[in-house]
Order: structure tokens, then sequence, then C-alpha cells
């Protein structure tokens, strides 16, 4: 079982992070005090946005030199990575701000490893391989999902390994991240409800997390520790925002209050998976996006009701415990965990994300693909409550792929 985990606390959190509506008028005023040649990186269309063209703007009367890398594309792939940082190479950037989605801060991530350290970028892979700290990193999402903007970890796609890996290291931990709500408000109906998703995902994992014992040495030998008191706090917060705001955000995205409630989740729970980490809805994942190349916020939610029946046993608890915070009725502790269960299936059904692998594209050949991969995202499966083996791992994606959760109660 999940122990409560009231005697030890970590955060790895930027120097400073700004929140509300207008933050992003900041930017110049916050970056000329940490540079004086700033890359940006971002996508085509958040480059061709107006508020976008008015940050650079905004640099630049702050005395900035600016270079615009705005091809970013969806899940980082290396060789994307490599053309930013041989473009920029001459620019001699002393600060990098990523500006946009998760992959167009992840984008910002490495390359500001690639410009302080060199080498190749799967040097970095895994855990600590980041020798040292790299130049300023200024983060602003435009999404309400990731939480990229406060976390020590990015995400790249290794064709070469036919997979998604892992860089983490604290030394990505963005010096500043500005959260503005402003920038979602364009976000249409089917990006506001996979990032929505997306941080519900990473709020109930990083709650539901393997609790560790307080060793001092545990942030020294692990980026991710767990299940702590101070991300729990956070994870919290993420999921009751989520529940009260990402349907309406759905369905009305001029709603300013569900949009901020939205960005308060999203990057709550950037601030509680930053330091415990996530599981096996993230581990299954990885080879899903793959396979289907869809969006990592539908594959990880679509998964997350299938990993929770599977957790239950060993975190009924903390289940029961954010029933309470998303105000579901009082019942034992077997009753409220599985109505929490149930409340995250009805609420992603209710914004159109994926019931089943099927339904997200996945073949019905590839399920044991899937599950014999997604051992191999050694730092998610030794996260998760519930020990995972290759039995475990095929029966959490057959009961996805067939939209089948009952499958998973009693296994």
């Amino acid at each position: 079982m999940i122990e409560a985990a009231s005697a030890f606390g970590a955060l790895r959190l930027p120097r400073s992070t700004l929140f509300g509506r207008g933050q992003r008028h900041a930017l110049g005023s916050v970056a000329s005090k940490l540079g004086k040649r700033a890359l940006l990186c971002t996508d085509a269309r958040q480059a061709a946005q107006p508020e976008f063209v008015a940050m650079v703007t905004d640099l630049q009367a702050h005395g900035l030199h600016t270079h615009v890398f705005d091809q970013t594309i969806p899940d980082l792939p290396i060789e994307s990575i490599e053309a930013c940082v041989e473009e920029v190479r001459s620019f001699e950037a002393d600060l990098v701000i990523g500006i946009g989605g998760g992959s167009s801060m992840d984008m910002a991530k490495v390359v500001a490893v690639m410009l302080t350290h060199g080498g190749d970028i799967r040097s970095y892979y895994g855990e600590f391989a980041v020798p040292g700290p790299v130049m300023p990193l200024i983060a602003m999402p435009t999404t309400s999902g990731t939480g990229s903007e406060v976390t020590p970890v990015a995400v790249v796609s290794d064709d070469q390994r036919g997979a998604k890996v892992g860089i983490a290291s604290p030394y990505l931990i963005p010096l500043v991240a500005i959260c503005d709500p402003d920038l979602t408000i364009t976000c249409p109906p089917g990006l506001t409800a996979c990032s929505g998703a997306d941080a519900l995902t990473h709020a109930v994992e990083a709650y539901t997390t393997l609790a560790r014992a307080a060793d001092p040495m545990l942030t020294e030998e692990h980026v991710f520790v767990g299940k702590n008191l101070l991300s729990d706090h956070f994870a919290r917060l993420a999921v009751a925002n989520v529940f009260r705001f990402l349907e309406r955000g759905y369905r009305d995205g001029s709603d300013v209050e569900a949009r901020e409630g939205l960005m308060v989740a999203a990057l709550s729970a950037g601030c509680a998976f930053g330091t415990a980490g996530t599981a096996a809805a993230h581990a299954i994942q990885y080879p899903v996006g793959n396979l289907t190349h869809t969006a990592h916020g539908d594959g990880v939610a679509t998964l997350l009701p299938y990993v929770m029946q599977y957790n239950r046993p060993y975190c009924a608890e903390a289940f029961a415990e954010l029933a309470k915070v998303i105000g579901l009725p009082e019942g034992s502790v077997e009753e409220m965990s599985q109505a929490f269960i149930d409340a995250v299936a009805d609420l992603l059904g209710k914004v159109n994300i994926p019931r089943s692998l099927e339904a997200l594209g996945l073949k019905a050949d590839q399920q044991d693909f899937v599950a014999q991969n997604a051992l191999n995202a050694a730092r998610l499966v030794k996260n998760n409550p519930r020990p995972l083996d290759l039995s475990a791992m095929q029966s959490i994606t057959r009961a996805a792929f067939s939209g089948e959760r009952e499958a998973l109660r009693t296994a």
C-alpha cells in the first residue's frame, strides 16, 4: 500500500515564477537581467501570433538582440534539435527562451544544454547526465498541460531507437517561468482537452507515485523522488482545478476564469511531478505515441483510468483523498477510491479523450510490443506504486485496448 508522505518533502522549482493575465509583458525586463542575446524557440504557428511579435519587440526595446527559431515540431525529433543548434551557433546566444507548448519549451531546454556543453544529444539521456548548469532559460507556456515551464525533464524522439527518451536533470529547470493565461485563449477545444488531460495525468500519477524512505541522499541520487509532502500539495491543487475548469474551458474557450484555472492546474501539476515523477501511464504512452503518432496528452489520458484501476489495491487511500478534493460523496475508502477512478474516466469522456487504445489508433497486433517496450522506461516503471512486470503491462494494455476497465478490478 502507498504510505502517507508526512515526514519528507522535496521541491525543485524555477528561481522565479510569474502567473497571471498580462504577465507576458514582463518578459523584456526579466530577460534583460539575464542576458543580451536571446534565442527564442517556438513553432511556426506561434511565431505568427501578434502576441509573440509584441514579445520580440519588447525584448528588443530592452536592448536584447534576438534570434527566432520557429521550426519546432511536435514530439521533438533529434534532427530538429540539431537543426536549431546548427542555425543559431553563430548567433552566440547567452539566453534561451521557450515560448509555446511542451515541445517548444523542451526544445529550449535541450538547445541550452547543447549550446552550453556540446557533444551528442544521446549522451544526456536518463537522469543526471547533464554535467553542469546551462545558460539561463525562460519558459512561457501557451497551452495548459505539460508543465514543462517548471520541470527538470525534456522528452525527445529518437528514430534510431524508435522511442521517445527523457533527459532529466535539475539543470533543465528554467530559471524563470512566465505563465500568462491570455496566451491560451486561442487554444481550440481539442488542444484544450488534450492539455488539461495531460495535467490531470501528471497530478494523479505524482500523487500516487511510490513513496520512498526519507534518505538524506534521495534527491542526490534520483531526479524524481516519489510521493512526498510538498509535491502532494501541488497535485491536489491541480486535480481540483482540472475537475472545476476543464469541461468549462473545453466548451467555451473564451471563459477567462476557466483559462486561468487550467493554467494553474498545469503549473501545479508540473510542480508536483517535476519532483515526484510520473509512472505507468507515461511509460506505456512512450511506445503508444511512437506507433500511433497521436498527441502525448491524449495518450496518457486514455491510459490513465486503466493504470489507476490496476494500481488501486496499492493506493486506494490516495484515490479516496482525491475523491474528497473534488467533492465526491463520503463513503468507505474502497467506495471512494473507485468513485474517483470512475469520475476521472467520466470527465475525460466529456471532453472527448479517446476511451481505448484501439480508438487512439493502436493495432491489435501491437499490444504486446507496447507492453514490452513500456518496461524500458525504467525511471517511470520504478515510480509506479504497484510493481510492474511484463504480465502486468500486458494486462493493462489489453484492457486499455479493448476499453474493458472491469478486467483490471481483479487483476
